[in-house]
């Protein structure tokens, strides 16, 4: 099958299209044709080897965590699904080695839902990773109706999700992003602010008591910046710092796998709930000048690769 690889973790740089054997069939696992792969930061930070001293890596190394496809063969320990059933899937594994951009993916059973008819390959492939990290670091902030939240880098993927899950929930939304990015996030529904200096000042002047929950996806100085933002009992949650738990009392959040909930999201993109930003399509071919493009950090909404 064709993949996207590295031999060696020099970055997006080394990733090659390559012929690889296609997964073996487990007996809890799914085989899914790849119709769409969408992008994180995190395949990148793969490709640099920085979670090696979290996972066993195995070269070659296929990255990509999220897919969106045609099961073609199930285990069989599996139920509730058959070849030809559509499906997007969390496909991380416990070790770094078969990613989702490929041809053929293996997805263990705990990680697949169904796809609504009702959405395209290329938006599903986008909700696994982004929506259900944005989901669970809203349940890790406590977010709730009457709550003035804000949401750091509130434009990328994981953000866009953030912003409209808690709309959804009932609370008042602030963002900080990028001036390109403002009337996109009013857009989402959120109020958005200015990032970088003065950030403090530009939160205040919206919320001057300051915000009931913090949503923290970028980390560095807009997280230090927590005690100054924070109302008295506030909460914070993130998915960059594991020290926020000591420094401010929060909460660190890595995504896992839920079948319940990425079913709930991908019916919430099915009603037109919440929206999907595909910032760019590119062929499975072109994998390494999407990762590329993904490093540079200032992509809005979501990257997808397509067979």
């Amino acid at each position: 099958m064709k993949a996207a690889a590295i031999r060696s973790f020099e970055g997006p740089d080394a990733v090659e299209i390559t012929e690889l054997d296609t997964p073996p069939l487990g007996p809890d696992t799914l085989l899914v044709e790849m119709a769409a792969a969408s992008i994180n930061p995190v395949d990148w930070q793969i490709l640099h080897g920085n979670l090696r001293g979290a996972f066993y890596h195995h070269l070659p190394v296929v990255p990509g965590w999220d897919v969106a496809g045609t099961v073609v063969a199930a285990g069989p320990a599996v139920r509730g699904v058959v070849p030809g059933n559509r499906v997007a899937a969390y496909a991380r594994k416990d070790h770094i080695q078969d990613g989702t951009f490929a041809e053929i993916v293996s997805v263990p059973e705990r990680s697949w839902a169904h796809i609504p008819d009702e959405v395209p390959f290329d938006v599903a492939a986008c909700v696994p990773l982004a929506g259900m990290t944005a989901d669970m670091t809203l349940d890790a902030a406590q977010v709730r109706a009457g709550d003035t939240v804000l949401v750091h880098a509130a434009a990328g993927g994981v953000g866009s999700f953030a912003v409209q899950l808690a709309r959804l929930r009932g609370a008042t939304v602030l963002g900080t992003a990028s001036p390109h990015n403002h009337d996109y996030l009013a857009g989402l529904g959120a109020t958005p602010v200015a990032y970088g200096e003065g950030l403090v000042e530009n939160v205040r002047a919206v919320a001057p008591d300051g915000v009931d929950a913090i949503v923290d996806l970028v980390g560095g100085e807009a997280l230090d910046a927590t005690d100054h933002l924070l109302r008295e009992g506030g909460r914070v949650a993130s998915v960059i710092d594991p020290t926020v738990r000591e420094r401010f009392g929060g909460v660190y959040v890595f995504v896992h796998a839920d079948r319940e909930r990425l079913a709930r999201l991908l019916r919430l993109v099915a009603d037109g709930s919440v929206r999907v930003e595909i910032a760019e399509r590119f062929p499975l071919d072109e994998a390494r000048r999407a990762l590329q493009l993904s490093e540079g950090r200032h992509v809005r909404g979501k990257l997808v690769l397509l067979r």
